[in-house]
């Protein structure tokens, strides 16, 4: 019988009391499984390894582990022999399996009156190997974990790959208060030598989600933990996995520390014997004292510090250092919060010690990803209410040395101060200790350094620069070839003013907000999302055919603010179908062509089409202007409403820019569209903005955005439609409305869509 089941799957049974382990091996002809059974271990303090193997198989011995854990025997099962299950040659081995466990007569225990000891869990479990190996050659921590009362907060193999350290400092790791989950407070005192603080945070994902729980920066990994064991002795010890090895303050070699568990001014004291290579913090240290604001880093809690090192005021000229005073000082430091850089609330703006009426600081946590699975991490000071000494806006520093434990709460080394604002738009644009944008900088000074010099003259300015992602795709392109339109787009990117991100929103409340750019005839519009559950509105930007949403806002500098793109304006990405698709000021065109199928022609890349497209606005004060038009049959007519927008588009050879149209059209111009009848036109420039005249009413009318570039074509945002009134009326007759035309036309169109 045991021959028969060794051949299907070897099972390895522990025998003592409370501690099993199965180790399964699948055949090689079945399909290979990975199974978690970790969750139920945990609950059950049960120790469970298990190879991948068949389906079959995994339910057999999952549900033996459950009969165990319940401290029964298994008791008969109904398993599927049929060749349909791939398993019928299989399933007897297990029905053996299940007979040879029933014959065994010992019961074993799970749970708090368990014999399995800590120090054997961690000892047979792989994953905890690295570092119970370390423990192993460590004479202190193996009593410590043999014989005494203990919280272990254990890394994982995987958190050891990670870590660049030397030195794992397993006393840090160590509390002698056994604490489960629901009892860890704050602050759990480590057993350092220094007894240096264990910081808890708790965050909550989404709302009815459980709370994820770190200590320092590293993830309980909840399924894994809270597992309680009594030692020989007696003693309780529990056992929480986490995801990150945890690090105290490091010294130097033949260096130690003044004050054993420094607080923030101990660490500052002390940091020549800190190892903090290949930083410096003498400058802002030497500003404390002077100030005499030492007290707010030796104040007992818990706080967030920031600290920046001596690079930062090494950028010649070098007016930074005097314009620390006591509030840019208050500025740096979060109070009542102990905050590491993994639950770190990014995106959220945190109250710091110089909050007051007349000068507010926040502190807002920034994460740039640079690839996968890795990023950097910044932190972007606010200042509102401003006095004299002090520019409003936003200053961006990185974390260039993070989650520095102390007595009262966590420090984190930064690139630069924050607060201050030093520096004119170009001077940070080029300056290679902001690395948010160097991709965007090395694009820049290697094709198109004349661009700096177009900086150089500006006394005002805003600079819309896309994030390094959004440069290297475009890097990848031909568009590279082309230094002319490189500079052009460029150009698109700078607009001569100071434009915060509050003016903007303000500004686009009743109607799309446009700003001229430093590329002349180029505008950049901008629109405002509102997300439906917080209610927060986002701001996206439009250039060249192009929508980039806002990724880092109000950057202050001494001549104005950078602001933080997703994508890099006025180079194409979407098809002239999928631009229709994604603006929002051209949502009617897009969805009266979704419903006669007109748009399905505009993803071909084989064509080059010009589309004159009329924007949402002019399709409603069209209808309002002639009540008589019967919408409804316009909008489910679908020859008809087909025929109206082939009046618009243009299908050639090449695409057919304002510029182009202008230059051609003498007189007036004859252009084929996609229908029976051409498109005569005429085109005029005035005041760095065109007009279009189309000759069958003979009026003139705006063109509100020219060139919007797509891959396969242009698009021309109108604010008249080359329509007629009977093209709207059919021969049922004249019919008016007696509901407004713009309640009508959105009701209308839904209605239509919904009906598709």
């Amino acid at each position: 019988m045991l021959a028969c089941f060794e051949r299907a799957i070897e099972v390895r049974w522990q025998h003592r009391p409370g501690d099993v382990e199965l180790a399964a091996r699948s055949l090689p002809y079945v399909q290979n499984f990975e199974i978690n059974t970790r969750r139920f271990a945990s609950q059950h303090n049960t120790f469970i390894s298990v190879a991948p193997f068949n389906p079959l198989h995994r339910s057999a011995l999952v549900f033996i582990a459950e009969c165990q854990a319940k401290q029964s025997r298994p008791v008969a099962m109904d398993i599927p022999t049929s060749s349909r299950h791939g398993v019928g040659q299989y399933g007897r081995h297990v029905v053996i399996l299940l007979a040879c466990l029933q014959l065994l007569p010992t019961v074993w225990t799970v749970g708090r009156s368990s014999s399995v000891t800590l120090e054997a869990r961690m000892r047979d479990d792989p994953d905890l190997s690295e570092f119970y190996s370390l423990i192993e050659r460590d004479e202190i921590a193996m009593s410590r974990l043999v014989h005494h009362p203990l919280t272990i907060f254990a890394p994982t193999n995987q958190a050891f790959q990670r870590y660049l350290n030397n030195k794992t400092h397993l006393n840090y790791h160590m509390s002698s208060t056994p604490l489960r989950l629901s009892q860890l407070g704050d602050t759990v005192r480590s057993l350092n030598d220094d007894g240096t603080p264990l910081y808890i945070t708790r965050r909550r994902p989404l709302s009815g989600m459980q709370e994820d729980l770190y200590v320092n920066s590293a993830k309980i990994v909840r399924e894994r933990s809270n597992m309680e064991f009594k030692n020989t002795r007696g003693y309780t010890q529990i056992l929480h996995i986490i995801d990150d090895v945890l690090t105290p303050i490091t010294t130097v070699f033949n260096k130690t520390l003044d004050t054993p568990n420094p607080d923030a001014w101990g660490f500052l004291q002390s940091v020549e014997a800190i190892n903090i290579e290949p930083h410096r913090v003498r400058s802002f240290r030497k500003k404390i004292l002077n100030l005499k604001r030492d007290q707010v880093f030796k104040k007992s809690g818990i706080s967030t510090f920031f600290i920046p090192v001596e690079t930062g005021f090494k950028v010649p000229p070098n007016p930074t250092l005097s314009m620390i005073d006591k509030r840019v000082i208050d500025g740096h430091v979060i109070p009542n919060k102990a905050i590491f850089t993994t639950p770190a609330p990014y995106g959220k703006p945190l109250e710091t010690l110089q909050f007051e009426d007349d000068l507010r600081v926040t502190i807002t946590f920034f994460r740039h990803e640079t690839g996968k699975n890795t990023h950097r991490v910044f932190v972007v000071s606010n200042t509102m209410y401003s006095n004299s000494r002090l520019t409003p806006g936003a200053v961006i520093a990185e974390i260039v040395k993070p989650n520095i434990p102390v007595a009262n709460g966590v420090v984190h080394l930064i690139h630069r101060p924050l607060v201050i604002v030093d520096m004119h738009g170009m001077q940070m644009l080029t300056d290679n200790s902001h690395t948010l944008w160097s991709k965007f900088r090395d694009l820049i000074e290697d094709y198109a350094p004349e661009f700096l010099n177009v900086l150089r003259g500006m006394s005002q300015m805003t600079l819309f620069v896309p994030q390094d992602e959004a440069v290297a795709q475009m890097m990848q392109t031909n568009f590279m070839s082309n230094r002319k339109k490189l500079l052009e787009v460029l150009m698109m990117h700078v607009v001569p003013d100071a434009i915060t991100i509050d003016k903007i929103k303000r500004n686009n409340q009743n109607h799309i907000y446009q700003i001229p750019t430093m590329n002349s005839r180029r505008f950049l519009y901008f629109n405002l999302n509102e997300n439906r559950t917080t209610h927060d509105k986002s701001v996206t930007v439009e250039g060249g055919g192009v929508n980039a949403s806002l990724v880092l806002g109000d950057i202050a500098t001494k001549d104005g603010y950078i602001h933080i793109i997703d994508r890099m304006l006025g180079v194409s990405y979407m098809t002239v179908q999928e631009k229709l698709e994604t603006d929002p000021m051209l949502n009617l065109t897009y969805h009266f062509g979704k419903l006669n199928h007109f748009n399905d022609q505009l993803n071909m890349t084989n064509k080059r089409f010009t589309y004159f497209v009329p924007r949402d606005k002019a399709w409603i004060q069209w209808f309002i202007e002639h009540p008589a038009a019967n919408l409804d049959d316009f909008v489910r007519n679908r020859e008809q409403s087909r025929m109206v927008l082939e009046h618009h588009l243009i299908v050639a050879d090449r695409v057919f820019s304002m510029g182009d149209l202008r230059n051609m059209s003498h007189d007036s111009l004859i252009l084929p569209t996609v229908g029976l009848e051409s498109l005569q036109i005429r085109v005029k420039e005035e005041d760095n903005r065109y007009f279009i005249q189309w000759k069958e009413t003979g009026r003139w009318t705006t063109v509100f955005r020219a060139d919007v570039e797509c891959t396969n074509g242009l698009i021309h945002v109108i604010d008249v439609p080359f329509v007629h009134e009977y093209d709207m009326i059919t021969s049922g007759g004249h019919r008016l409305y007696s509901i407004e035309p713009l309640t009508l036309l959105l009701v209308t169109v839904l209605t239509a869509l919904g009906a598709v």
